[in-house]
């Protein structure tokens, strides 16, 4: 990240992760997880769907909707967002390719 002065602030570019900015573990699985959930909640209001509703359909209970809606996502895993989506009516396609780097990296497209 570098940093500069605007109006004698100083200024950082983010690095296009927040959970890394913050130097969080698991920074790309939580980029990734957030996006999910983002594309859930998206999902959630364009199906006009109750909590209660987008509980039945996506087979977690309502307290764990409430939860999900408000960016709370810690107990669920990036499969079980992944079959949430899917139960909502959204196919997911996972691409695999090699990368030049040693250790490759995650990232979620959204069309």
């Amino acid at each position: 990240m570098t940093k500069r002065i605007v109006e004698g602030i100083e200024v950082e570019t983010s690095s296009g992760n927040v959970f890394a900015d913050l130097g969080l573990q698991g920074a790309e699985k939580l980029k990734i997880k957030s996006g999910l959930v983002i594309e859930i909640t998206r999902a959630v209001r364009k199906l006009g769907l109750t909590q209660e509703e987008a509980s039945r359909r996506m087979g977690i209970p309502q307290p764990k909707i409430s939860a999900l809606l408000r960016g709370d996502f810690t107990n669920l895993s990036e499969r079980k967002l992944m079959d949430c989506l899917n139960r909502l009516g959204y196919d997911i396609e996972i691409k695999v390719k090699p990368t030049t780097e040693p250790v490759g990296h995650l990232t979620l497209a959204v069309a």
